[in-house]
């Protein structure tokens, strides 16, 4: 987590003010967006923490629409303000889990989704946020810049999540920098077979890549088309 918020403050830090108002590479928003979006995520994070260490409800946003509305008002703050509140809040969230003991730490909170969690899981959540957004900047940092170990958990969490989801291709991930292979999609007895370097499955997956880098092999050991996974969170 602390990698990734380094890696994310070091690339909002190299973009001239101007830069920051150009577009990201996520459709609709722009850079401030996403620098936005970190922050927000950053305090929407600590408000669970604090859940967790007081039993007191307090949910990460009051609702979807609360939660665009207040991204978007952020993404309009001066340029300097932007970057002192990533900081700023990256570190409340920081000392907000420092708090939790061994026994807080097993606290029931919900995601935005209402989906129950232990107060364990919310650090992956942050991890999951810094590391991708600092590629969505479109600032220079790219999929293959995330840590290995975190490209792997990657990985795991998005198969699972796009395997139950609707239309999802079967298939099987076999980066040809890794020992191991992911499955995705429902079961099959002639999945086909995609490969690549692992950061750059994992990027087509969750849709920051296509899928130029990456090939596809049907059960025949014949090339096949790269299928296009659903959308991922």
């Amino acid at each position: 987590m602390g990698a990734g918020t380094e890696l994310l403050t070091r690339a909002v830090g190299a973009l001239p003010d101007d830069a920051l108002r150009a577009p990201s590479a996520l459709p609709g928003w722009n850079r401030a967006h996403v620098v936005a979006h970190v922050a927000r995520n950053a305090e929407a994070l600590t408000r669970l923490a604090t859940w967790a260490r007081t039993g007191i409800e307090t949910p990460m946003y009051p609702s979807r629409e609360a939660r665009a509305a207040e991204i978007e008002s952020s993404s309009q703050a001066p340029v300097d303000v932007l970057r002192a509140e990533l900081v700023s809040t990256a570190a409340d969230l920081d000392a907000a889990l420092a708090a939790l003991d061994e026994t807080t730490w097993r606290s029931e909170v919900r995601t935005a989704q209402g989906r129950p969690i232990p107060a364990a899981e919310i650090p992956w959540m942050r991890v999951r946020e810094v590391w991708l957004h600092a590629v969505d900047l479109d600032a220079g940092v790219s999929v293959a810049e995330i840590a290995p170990d975190v490209v792997d958990t990657l990985l795991d969490d998005s198969t699972g999540t796009l395997s139950a989801a609707e239309g999802c291709p079967s298939a099987v991930l076999a980066p040809t920098d890794r020992e191991r292979t992911w499955t995705l999609g429902p079961a099959s007895d002639e999945p086909l077979r995609v490969r690549g370097d692992a950061a750059q499955v994992l990027g087509w997956l969750v849709g920051r890549t296509g899928a130029d880098a990456l090939e596809a092999v049907g059960a025949d050991g014949a090339p096949t088309a790269v299928p296009a996974p659903p959308r991922w969170l």
